[in-house]
């Protein structure tokens, strides 16, 4: 009896590991293209000298990290006051600001 090809194999309604021609660690998806754009992106791809896929995925990879937020290199230091006093000082202790103030 002869064997099918690994894409005949593929069950869409299986979880990945079951098919085949998925790897692991990958989650497929996809997207429906314009044709003119679906053309460009195959074009620069042959120019740069790779897939269309490995185009798609850098381009993703590079979205996401512009998007993630920027940590500062280093903390922000609170031993001086951010705001400059106005000429006053309010001179309390933990005790009067805790009787002062209401928690629940």
């Amino acid at each position: 009896m002869r064997q099918n090809p690994w894409f005949f194999q593929l069950d869409l309604f299986k979880s990945q590991p079951e098919n085949v021609g998925v790897k692991s660690d990958s989650i497929r998806t996809s997207i429906d293209l314009p044709r003119e754009l679906h053309r460009r992106l195959h074009e620069i791809a042959a120019r740069k000298g790779c897939s269309a896929r490995q185009l798609i995925l850098s381009s993703i990879v590079r979205a996401v990290e512009e998007t993630e937020p920027i940590r500062p290199t280093r903390r922000l230091l609170l031993d001086t006051s951010l705001i400059p006093p106005a000429n006053r000082h309010i001179d309390l202790t933990n005790e009067q600001i805790y009787d002062l103030v209401e928690f629940p």
